[in-house]
């Protein structure tokens, strides 16, 4: 079928059959101590033993790059301002965008966030040999670190893993929302965030001095960039269709031989219990999204007496660009023109940044640790607003070694009776199931209460709770299930008809699901 529908990229390159081990970074914090780690010797893998240059020094670095000294003329020229204002405008948004990376605000974070962590989570678990690979990786060339992207939590989170394992910490694109947060705001730059507006297009400085101010870190090499493919955290916990920008910046200094190569490191963040859920279920039904601020957040701290299960963390397998290129891709093209002007990519680079991106996300996507809740949500779905306890529980056995079959990756207990497993899961979440007289309900719909709005909108909120962690399975059956499709609807059983019906299917859908890159249009 592979063959048939023209593709190089074959299903198993994105299964991850053999389990990896996961350590849990939280059983050594739980018992030792908080302060002792977050003072610990810092000393971390860096890229080819540089010494990391301050802050100051990067921005002074692109403000006197060639390239965006070039572009700052050619905007006096085009708007016939003087250069020194355009030059201090570009020092204005380099102030503004910059991170300032500080040894004690990030050991403040440490002492904090071990503290938060193990309130909120029952384990963080990281895959070893991830980690080594990641280490050997940071030591060769510049990284990109791509992570999946479902809450507020992951960038922290892979700050922190970092931390804990010595490594080089990241210097992470961030929105600009978070750059309003009074304290926050500059504990986060502190930390290594550095501030991107949301929208910048025809801002011709903006761009110069952002993609610049990227491409920078990235020749130094001195700490890994990471940013979210994605965009923006998936309210439904589907994939979603991956965002070029970021992506073609940092691959830049690889086509313009400014860097032998560069390596993107796909990262997989998986929750049992997302943090946000309510919230995004509410954002879903047209609340309008709270904004970030600091005395919001003081408020949420009530969420630290809630229970939101564990988190696994896998780093993949660093992807070589000049791996990825080789032989596909023709870079004599940045030869004939000087590094420091602009280039716009061909179409052939375009599509070569476009299928990087997917393969980034289907990696992302493989290496997804699915716990039992999100079996129990796809059941539930089908048999709302209540499921006898056995059944369940049958059924949910019966769902969670098709999975496995499929290749999905499931976190579940060998130690506990499949009734325990189900049962533990129901209690994690409790907020919207509920186990009662043998019976799981959903929710309870009682025939003499009215069907007020109130009640309406609370069953809706439950519903869309539960799609999300239900959507986390459907990556494992989209394609099973479209070739099940296309036999179903194929006007014979030939191959070259079921392969022209799967592939007008794909298509159908590839707005909705994240499918191979290189697949030709039919």
């Amino acid at each position: 079928m592979a063959g048939a529908m023209g593709t190089p990229y074959l299903l198993r390159e994105f299964r991850s059959k053999k389990r990896e081990v996961f350590e849990d970074v939280l059983e050594e914090r739980r018992q030792s101590s908080d302060l002792r780690y977050a003072m610990k010797c810092f000393s971390p893998v860096i890229y080819r033993s540089l010494v990391p240059c301050k802050p100051s020094m990067l921005k002074a670095m692109v403000l006197e790059s060639d390239q965006l000294q070039y572009v700052i003329k050619q905007i006096s020229l085009e708007s016939g301002e003087p250069l020194d204002a355009i030059q201090e405008q570009a020092t204005e948004i380099l102030d503004e965008m910059g991170q300032n990376l500080n040894l004690a605000a990030i050991r403040m974070f440490a002492l904090t966030l071990s503290k938060i962590f193990k309130r909120l989570f029952q384990k963080v678990c990281v895959n070893e040999e991830g980690i080594q690979r990641l280490a050997q990786a940071i030591q060769e060339h510049p990284v990109v670190l791509l992570p999946s992207h479902r809450s507020y939590i992951d960038f922290l989170m892979m700050s922190y893993i970092l931390y804990t394992y010595d490594l080089a910490l990241p210097v992470i694109a961030a929105g600009m929302d978070f750059m309003g947060m009074k304290i926050v705001g500059e504990l986060l730059r502190m930390s290594g965030a550095f501030f991107m507006r949301r929208t910048f297009r025809g801002n011709k400085l903006y761009w110069g001095v952002f993609a610049e101010y990227v491409k920078t870190m990235l020749r130094n090499g001195y700490a890994p960039v990471e940013f979210f493919v994605e965009g923006q955290r998936s309210r439904t916990c589907k994939t979603l269709t991956p965002k070029f920008g970021l992506l073609s910046v940092v691959m830049e200094p690889f086509f313009k031989g400014e860097v032998f190569d560069t390596y993107l490191v796909p990262v997989s963040i998986s929750y049992e219990r997302i943090l946000e859920e309510t919230l995004y279920a509410y954002e879903l039904l047209g609340v309008p999204k709270p904004k970030e601020s600091t005395s919001g957040l003081i408020k949420a701290r009530k969420i630290l007496n809630d229970d939101f299960g564990s988190i696994h963390i896998f780093f993949g397998k660093p992807m070589s660009l000049r791996s990825l290129a080789s032989g596909r891709l023709n870079r004599s093209q940045y030869n004939l023109i000087p590094r420091h002007l602009s280039h716009r990519p061909s179409e052939e680079m375009q599509k070569f940044i476009s299928d990087v991106a997917y393969k980034v996300e289907l990696q992302q996507i493989a290496n997804m640790v699915l716990s039992p809740g999100v079996l129990i949500a796809a059941i539930l779905l089908q048999n709302f607003p209540s499921l006898d306890f056995s059944v369940l529980v049958d059924k949910t056995v019966w769902l969670k070694d098709l999975t496995e079959a499929f290749g999905g990756c499931l976190e579940w207990p060998d130690n506990m009776s499949s009734s325990k497993v189900v049962k533990a899961s129901i209690e994690l979440h409790s907020n919207i199931l509920k186990l009662a007289d043998g019976e799981v309900i959903l929710f309870e719909n009682k025939p003499n209460d009215p069907l007020t709005e109130e009640v309406v909108f609370a069953q809706a909120v439950t519903l869309l709770m539960c799609a999300s962690y239900r959507n986390q399975l459907v990556n494992t059956y989209v394609r099973p299930a479209l070739v099940v499709l296309a036999c179903k609807m194929a006007l014979s059983s030939s191959r070259g008809d079921v392969s022209r019906t799967f592939c007008f299917l794909r298509n159908l859908f590839s707005k909705e699901f994240i499918f191979f890159p290189g697949l030709k249009k039919r």
